[in-house]
């Protein structure tokens, strides 16, 4: 049986609350995650309908990428839409979890589904969040530093872009004197020991550090363990928000505003004035992006592709590069696909859905 902790364990693998932004209110939103998990429904946001839907379907678990809850709630009396759901909610036992920015910073999340959607190729993340990774440096006995590497490795550290297992390995002698009280598994008390030694270094994202000192005291011989870790200010292009990429074949402007139109099937499409006439390199960023806005001109993109932008944003390029507002839902209403696909991968006996109910709050009069 899969447990709502399963799930929401799993998805916090691969989109960390870590990442979310300070703004933000991602995790549990209500609901026991000890509970068995009877069924999840996928949606961009929570409304009644969709709460409804959970009910019928006797699915205790909703997996939204808005959290319904993003200023403190005073009390949960119904007087307000949010209120009332989560009353509901709470009333037919049935667990609310959010996964938004942690989601959006992840290259392979809601900007990378946008990318695949439009055709990209080489993406990487545009602006790179710093700060996620840090450095493992333990040293161990020469003929412990494989099974030690190994444990290191099962717990998530050694991953540079595609590649995984990296490590540094260099050797010297240690040296200690077991006090008196100590079980040294080499040496004898009161005696100075000098031991072959390799040192390990390791790069590691910080939110597995509790787990992967876990892993490393449970595989090294010694009583004590020596180690340091240390802070990085190096950019790792997997966690940021954003994404760049290239399409296969330039497009001309106007063929790939349509191709946009297409692919999204939004009401209407925002532009600029621009001197593009083609489109190659092409940057994004789901929901309101307009902070990325000079990333991607510093990146030379021939267009962002974003929503939410304002009368004045549209002046930010100087007709250096196209800018277009598809629509915050239009943008992110592949982001259920992505959470159904992901856990369908994982747990292939579980039954997860996308809503039937389209959630967008915004209408077009064509």
């Amino acid at each position: 049986m899969i447990s709502i902790a399963d799930i929401i364990n799993f998805l916090e693998t691969r989109a960390p609350l870590t990442l979310q932004e300070s703004y933000d209110n991602a995790g549990l939103i209500c609901g026991d995650r000890k509970q068995v998990c009877s069924g999840a429904i996928t949606s961009l946001d929570l409304t009644e309908q969709v709460l409804e839907e959970a009910i019928e379907k006797k699915f205790n678990l909703v997996i939204v990428h808005h959290p319904p809850i993003f200023k403190p709630l005073k009390s949960l009396e119904p007087k307000n839409s949010v209120a009332t759901m989560l009353v509901k909610a709470i009333k037919h036992d049935i667990a609310i979890y959010a996964i938004h920015t942690n989601l959006d910073n992840v290259l392979w999340g809601v900007n990378g589904e946008i990318a695949r959607r439009i055709g990209l190729q080489g993406t990487q993340v545009l602006a790179p969040l710093q700060h996620t990774h840090q450095k493992l440096i333990v040293f161990v006995p020469v003929e412990h530093a494989e099974k030690l590497s190994n444990a290191l490795f099962e717990s998530g550290a050694g991953s540079i872009g595609n590649y995984s297992e990296c490590s540094f390995l260099s050797e010297g002698t240690g040296s200690f004197k077991p006090l008196k009280g100590a079980h040294p598994s080499i040496g004898t008390e009161g005696t100075r020991e000098r031991v072959k030694e390799s040192k390990i270094e390791v790069l590691f994202p910080v939110q597995i550090q509790d787990q992967l000192l876990a892993a490393m005291h449970e595989n090294h011989p010694y009583e004590t363990v020596a180690y340091d870790i240390l802070p990085l200010a190096n950019n790792f292009h997997e966690f940021g928000g954003g994404l760049v990429g290239e399409l296969k074949d330039a497009m001309g402007t106007h063929d790939f505003l349509a191709h946009l139109k297409q692919t999204f099937q939004t009401g209407t499409i925002k532009f600029n004035q621009t001197n593009k006439t083609t489109i190659k390199k092409v940057a994004l960023c789901g929901g309101a992006g307009k902070q990325l806005i000079n990333r991607a001109l510093a990146l030379k993109a021939d267009v962002f592709v974003t929503a939410d932008l304002t009368y004045h944003d549209f002046f930010i390029p100087e007709e250096k590069m196209l800018l277009a507002d598809i629509g915050h839902f239009e943008s992110e209403q592949f982001t259920p696909d992505l959470l159904v696909a992901m856990l369908n991968e994982k747990f292939p006996t579980f039954a997860v859905l996308k809503t039937a109910h389209k959630t967008n709050p915004v209408n077009y009069f064509l």
